[in-house]
């Protein structure tokens, strides 16, 4: 059997569920072309007009004369360099320091890391986990917790002594219990920031941990299995990869590539892929061998197990007795975030982005409003769920999900969402990963990575895939960031218009599209735009996971890194470089805005231990050198 474990979800993907080819050659091409065109149209419309009464032009309209004069207003740093080593790199005035690496103890009973052999299954629930993602902060009683995911295992590096005769059951409950969510207390001392050592706080969510179901698809009986046949409640919550953060300080953990956990144990078992199966990367071979020592990650046996996982669920850091809840209302698909809002009408909206090629971006909005101090009960179960349809005109509008526009009952809505998205004809898009809002303007971003596959193969559901507006390159492999802006400053609004934030690319050696917009230069060329927060001073801040090797169409771009982008100039300069093979992803503040708190997802060098050891996934703090606020 060919080894297979090193690819990424995506490209494991397209090897088991290849995607029919769609679009005429032709036909491609001249929609690309007709994309120039379109791009003049972006610039007449920023040069124009005021965005929805923000105040902020189009960015592809802004001259580089404007960019420089608002330089000093908005950063307060020098835009750094490439880098192709094995460490971390910040500007001149900022320090780094790691604070919590895989293995990394949060009970004072758990084993000591090795650095050549890892840690002991024994330990392996009571250590900081593998593969940092998504954090928020979270100020309780006075004490500052961070909740942080972690998104998938490394099997060379989390089973160095792996034998050849596959995985054991100790292997799996390793795997299981280092990914999940770790919520941990965080205290600032005399040499820098550390983890607070068995905490009350300290707290980790893994794959085995008791959860309920809420909302409307609650009690389905695409929910029910033999070891729940109320449909009510699950074992766990994995590949969690962006997060959110809800104004009543309750954490929202996102489920994503959770395909990949399901298989069949016994070859000569019958097994035929169900069409939802089919669209969701559901088959036979899993990758981590939980289906061959746990029968519910057995598909040929539970069948209804993957239909538990693909949710966004909610977690009370400041509870640790408290029982985990999967949010079904907001759909099921691989999730990225969960961006929540609260609108102008004060119901809470969410923005959601399924990260798959040519999947769709998604909205919820509550039936109920919030208000501060107040219950809030309900107010993430009652709700509508749309997708987004996005006009070549720079218009678009939020299409709902209902059994009338469907064809589907309200549980098949939320359980098969991207069928229901199909359905109703929104937006193929080039991977819909974080979505941003911006807290002093009435705009949202999203980060669509990148799409190998655009105007040339039909997404999992065979939708097409033409290039078009918001994702005008064909074979896309540098991403870009689409911006909107909710009618009458509303985010429960069903229109929007927007436009191109940025589109990333390499003038240095691309021509047309793929040099990309105008603001990408020689000094902050990046590919794959992926994590994104936007600061309180409406900075966004870009975290990047695509291709390193610095090398042909990705020459000088260097490591993985993290860029800072102000909204009103459109300027971009890069603030980070990660150790090389690595992501650099999540970010979150401290209460005070001093210290900046940076994830650096699976290096590919012995960081940040150093040569010999094995690397570690870390979260790392930042701070200025002059103590003042950082950013």
């Amino acid at each position: 059997m060919t080894d297979l474990s090193h690819l990424s979800a995506d490209d494991w993907d397209e090897i088991k569920f290849p995607r029919p080819d769609t679009n005429e050659f032709d036909d491609v091409v001249e929609r690309a072309l007709s994309r120039r065109g379109f791009l003049s149209g972006v610039v007449a419309f920023g040069s124009g007009a005021a965005v929805m009464g923000t105040g902020v032009g189009s960015l592809l309209s802004t001259t580089s004369a404007a960019r420089a004069d608002a330089h000093a207003a908005n950063f307060a740093f020098d835009g750094i360099p490439i880098q192709t080593d094995a460490t971390i790199h910040v500007p001149e005035g900022y320090d780094w320091n790691v604070l919590a690496r895989w293995g990394d103890p949060l009970f004072s009973d758990a084993e000591p890391f090795d650095p050549v052999n890892g840690i002991p299954v024994a330990s392996s629930d009571r250590v900081f986990g593998e593969n940092t993602d998504g954090m928020e902060l979270f100020a309780v009683d006075g004490k500052q917790l961070i909740a942080v995911n972690h998104e998938y295992p490394n099997i060379d590096t989390n089973l160095p002594n792996k034998g050849e005769n596959g995985f054991t059951a100790d292997d799996v409950t390793l795997l299981q219990n280092i990914q999940g969510v770790t919520v941990m207390e965080v205290a600032e001392g005399a040499d820098g920031w550390e983890i607070v050592i068995d905490s009350p706080y300290n707290r980790r969510i893994h794959h085995n941990t008791p959860m309920t179901f809420a909302g409307p698809a609650a009690g389905h009986d695409m929910l029910k299995t033999s070891a729940d046949p109320d449909g009510m409640t699950v074992l766990g919550t994995m590949n969690n990869c962006g997060s959110g953060i809800t104004p009543w300080g309750t954490y929202l953990t996102c489920e994503e590539n959770f395909n990949g956990y399901f298989g069949v144990a016994d070859p000569e078992a019958e097994f035929s892929a169900s069409e939802g199966f089919a669209r969701y990367g559901v088959g036979a071979e899993g990758r981590y061998g939980y289906e061959l020592h746990q029968a519910r990650f057995d598909v040929s046996r539970e069948p209804n197990e993957p239909n538990r996982f693909g949710w966004v669920v909610e977690i009370d850091p400041a509870n640790p007795d408290s029982t985990p809840v999967k949010r079904t209302a907001m759909g099921r698909f691989k999730h990225e975030n969960a961006e929540v809002v609260i609108a102008a009408s004060g119901q809470v909206v969410v923005y959601l982005g399924d990260d798959e090629r040519g999947e769709y971006l998604y909205k919820y909005v509550s039936n109920g409003t919030y208000t501060e101090g107040g219950s809030t009960e309900g107010l993430l179960d009652d709700g509508k769920l749309f997708v987004a349809s996005f006009n070549d005109d720079m218009t678009g509008t939020w299409l709902e999900l209902t059994p009338e526009t469907t064809g589907m009952d309200a549980g098949e809505i939320l359980i098969h969402t991207r069928m229901a998205a199909s359905a109703v004809g929104g937006t193929t898009m080039d991977r819909p990963e974080w979505v941003a809002v911006n807290p002093v303007a009435a705009q949202a971003y999203v980060s669509l990575t990148n799409n190998k596959n655009r105007g040339i193969k039909a997404n999992a559901g065979g939708d097409e895939t033409p290039v078009n507006g918001p994702n005008p390159r064909e074979a896309n492999n540098y991403g870009q960031i689409v911006r909107w802006m909710p009618d009458g400053d509303d985010h429960a609004a069903p229109g929007f218009a927007w436009d191109l934030f940025v589109m990333a690319g390499n003038p240095t050696n691309q021509d047309g599209l793929y040099k990309g917009s105008d603001n990408v230069n020689s000094g902050n060329l990046f590919n794959s735009p992926d994590g994104m927060q936007i600061d309180t001073t409406g900075t966004v801040w870009i975290q990047t996971d695509g291709d390193d090797s610095n090398e042909d169409e990705f020459d000088g771009m260097g490591n993985n890194q993290m860029l800072a982008g102000d909204p009103a100039s459109g300027e971009i300069r890069r603030f980070l470089t990660g150790p090389n093979g690595s992501e650099v992803t999540g970010l979150t503040w401290s209460s005070d805005l001093r210290t900046m708190f940076v994830g650096i997802q699976h290096p590919g060098a012995p960081f940040p231990d150093g040569q010999g050891a094995l690397p570690r996934s870390t979260v790392v703090t930042i701070k200025r050198s002059d103590g003042a606020a950082v950013g």
